[in-house]
């Protein structure tokens, strides 16, 4: 199954908790996300970034989503690899089998997002989800 949508993001708190080299940093941050398109619902995600510079930064996190694909509910935890280059975030999505929940207990799959500076973010993921 193929989905596509949007996020918003609601909440962004960001915490440095190191200091690299002469302008970077490493950080955490949590997030939370509203979904929509063929994925309605909620997210959270923690994420661990290190900055090279002021604008610049690799990041790595843990998504746990909740909410409804068509008639289909529950949620599944996603993990995350990814890269801002000071205008767009960019990830990969991999799902964490064995964390899926209600109507996404067997769930696997991967995908991805983007995340345009001051623009809606858009996701896209490839799921197997069990018939029954």
């Amino acid at each position: 199954m193929h989905i596509t949508g949007n996020f918003e993001i609601t909440s962004w708190e960001e915490d440095a908790y190191a200091e690299v080299g002469d302008h970077g940093k490493m950080t955490r941050a949590a997030v939370v996300q509203d979904f929509s398109g063929d994925f309605e619902g909620d997210g959270q995600v923690e994420y661990l970034m290190a900055y090279s510079d002021e604008a610049t930064a690799r990041f790595v996190g843990q998504q746990w989503l909740n909410g409804d694909i068509g008639d289909r509910s529950g949620s599944l935890v996603l993990q995350i690899s990814g890269t801002f280059d000071g205008e767009t975030a960019q990830a990969t999505w991999t799902v964490v089998e064995g964390t899926g929940t209600g109507d996404f207990r067997d769930v696997t799959g991967q995908g991805g997002f983007s995340a345009p500076l001051g623009e809606d973010a858009s996701y896209a993921l490839d799921l197997s989800l069990d018939a029954s």
